[in-house]
């Protein structure tokens, strides 16, 4: 509970508005609505100063603190402690010769992409264009083009942050270097990240799309899926997802309340190069929809067909060794045709490549030795949020002897007692505890996936 004389301390000190419940402008909208977000107060950052001024506030005062730009990181209800929104920090700051950009804690990824792209340019972007970059890259991002770039924290060069005593650092692989690698990896524990400076990608050509078959042919497709990714170079990027979409608003009307297949295949090059690739998948069997080939890059959102806008939901996410028969069986039992699952989507996504590959300067990202990454999503909303629970927890049960952890960004809600796993690999979470006693012995940041104090 923050009491007034403290709030008005706080408004004294900030330029950006300060706002508790019940007062004008109150609000903490998240992407994922089911996941509540109720702080004592909010503060609407202008600036990296007023981020400090509120981290010093905080932490004289001992009032713990989240942070959110998008909304897209919201892993757990907060009901206490004051929000800082960053979602003010828009600036973008392009260097085409020298091939990087570096942004504000409000970016999000479609407006780095119409910057760069233009110039030949692009970046360790995700599926979706609308997550914010520093939330993405804080918990190191699995980009589409992952098996050709690695992960997005491989890219980053440099971020500020503040941390729990109000100090800000400009961290790299040369200053500040311990606290640059927990930042990459780490999420927000440790600080809030102001701004961050990311390596750009050349490129001349892409090609990218999804083919959409039937339910029926789940299978095959699987079966095909699994021989086919076992080919591919190791630049191109795949995953399969089984689709059980309700007739809900939000889809595309052509596939309301339809169950189809969807394999989605990218890679930098030519036309010719791409439909050479995913020429077996296409012989696979007979699409539905095939929407691959050349396409602008700003457009790469398209290939996942992510929503747009927010929705209630609940998800889980793991690591994979491999996708060996029994796992395969598995994951048709429990979301391939005639399973009824409630599910909305149960995405195979092939890893290694350039994610198996050392990152340049150390950090805090597992998952670098996988074969795949499952993710499944459903809503959270009735009548459907029991069936959406129950349906996780036994995908969770069924693939659990094929994971290896999960990466941090995609490993779902928080589990009470989870003790830091999934989230990351036992080296990482002993590295991370030893960070967070360093920077933040008092837990100022302890919301989302927060990295659990050791036992004793």
């Amino acid at each position: 509970m923050i009491l007034n004389p403290e709030l008005e301390t706080l408004r004294s000190r900030v330029h950006g508005p300060v706002s508790g419940p019940g007062d004008p402008g109150y609000a903490v909208d998240t992407f994922n609505p089911s996941v509540i977000q109720r702080p004592d107060a909010v503060l609407a950052a202008a600036d990296a100063q007023d981020v400090q001024n509120a981290v010093r506030w905080a932490a004289e005062t001992g009032i713990p603190v989240g942070v959110q730009a998008t909304g897209h990181g919201a892993a757990a209800a907060m009901d206490e402690g004051l929000l800082i929104s960053t979602t003010a920090l828009q600036d973008l700051r392009l260097d085409p010769e020298a091939g990087t950009v570096t942004v504000g804690a409000g970016v999000r990824w479609k407006t780095v992409l119409e910057q760069t792209v233009p110039h030949g340019l692009t970046a360790p972007n995700g599926s979706s264009g609308t997550v914010g970059v520093i939330g993405y890259a804080s918990g190191g991002g699995l980009p589409v083009m992952g098996r050709a770039l690695g992960f997005c924290s491989d890219h980053v060069k440099a971020m500020d942050v503040v941390t729990p005593d109000g100090a800000l650092h400009h961290t790299s692989a040369e200053v500040d270097a311990e606290l640059f690698a927990v930042l990459r990896g780490g999420k927000g524990n440790f600080g809030v990240v102001t701004s961050l400076t990311l390596e750009l990608n050349a490129f001349s050509g892409f090609y990218g799309g999804g083919l959409l078959y039937p339910e029926e042919t789940g299978p095959q497709v699987l079966e095909a899926f699994r021989g086919w990714t076992e080919q591919l170079p190791s630049d191109a990027s795949a995953s399969m997802a089984f689709l059980h979409l309700p007739d809900a608003p939000f889809l595309p009307e052509e596939l309301r309340g339809t169950a189809p297949v969807h394999v989605r295949f990218a890679c930098f090059g030519s036309a010719e190069e791409g439909d050479t690739l995913l020429e077996p998948m296409r012989r696979a069997a007979a699409p539905l929809m095939d929407t691959a080939g050349a396409m602008d890059y700003r457009a790469v959102g398209s290939i996942h067909m992510d929503p747009e806008g927010p929705i209630p939901s609940l998800d889980t996410g793991a690591l994979l060794t491999g996708l060996p028969d029994g796992l395969a069986a598995a994951l048709l039992e429990e979301a391939g045709p005639g399973s009824g699952t409630p599910l909305m989507m149960t995405e195979i996504r092939l890893m290694g490549g350039a994610l198996a590959v050392d990152p340049p300067a150390p950090d805090a990202v597992s998952g670098r030795s996988a074969g795949f990454n499952v993710y499944a999503v459903g809503l959270n909303m009735p009548p459907a949020a029991e069936a959406t629970a129950a349906a996780l927890e036994r995908l969770d049960t069924a693939v659990a002897p094929y994971t290896e952890g999960a990466l941090v960004n995609l490993a779902g809600r928080v589990r009470p007692g989870s003790g830091g796993q999934p989230f990351w690999s036992s080296d990482v979470l002993l590295r991370l505890q030893a960070a967070k006693a360093a920077y933040d012995s008092d837990n100022l940041f302890r919301f989302g996936h927060a990295v659990p104090q050791p036992v004793p």
